[in-house]
């Protein structure tokens, strides 16, 4: 079985998300701030006529914080049962590796919650993220609440 991967650049590194999960790649727009949010969510964005968080991959991984760029992109990806925005640098491509070309991250991260494989790019090494994990219980809790009050949706 082939698996499709959305590529994309964050700081130096390149990541990976499921092509299933992707809806779009979009220009960046305006961030609204979401007060009291969790950590790892910038703001809001209005995305077709729903309210959706946007969220930072370098938060999460504790990576240095840059600022956001009108050259940056959004992915508009499903996580859980959530639509999200992740602000990348760039998107490189769409590419296809067999299951038998990505390691799960668990054989050689152990503990590694967000990482869904590992495998090979041309020029480095691809963390293929699992969006579904990207949100705490905790964190999806208090997103849900914020968003009903701002009137959004999931």
């Amino acid at each position: 079985m082939l698996n499709q991967l959305v590529a994309f650049i964050l700081g130096e590194q390149q990541y990976a998300l499921s092509l299933a999960t992707v809806q779009r790649v979009v220009r960046m727009v305006e961030v609204t701030p979401l007060p009291k949010a969790p950590e790892v969510v910038l703001g809001v964005i209005d995305f077709q006529g729903n309210i959706i968080p946007v969220v930072s991959m370098r938060k999460r991984f504790g990576l240095a914080e840059s600022e956001i760029s009108l050259s940056d992109q959004l992915i508009v990806a499903q996580a859980g049962t959530r639509s999200v925005a992740v602000v990348v640098n760039s998107v490189t491509g769409v590419f296809e590796r067999t299951a038998e070309e990505v390691t799960e991250a668990e054989k050689i991260v152990p503990g590694a919650q967000y990482l869904e494989g590992i495998t090979r790019l041309d020029g480095g090494i691809l963390f293929v993220h699992d969006l579904d994990r990207f949100l705490s219980k905790k964190e999806e809790q208090q997103l849900d609440g914020l968003l009903a009050q701002a009137g959004g949706t999931k």
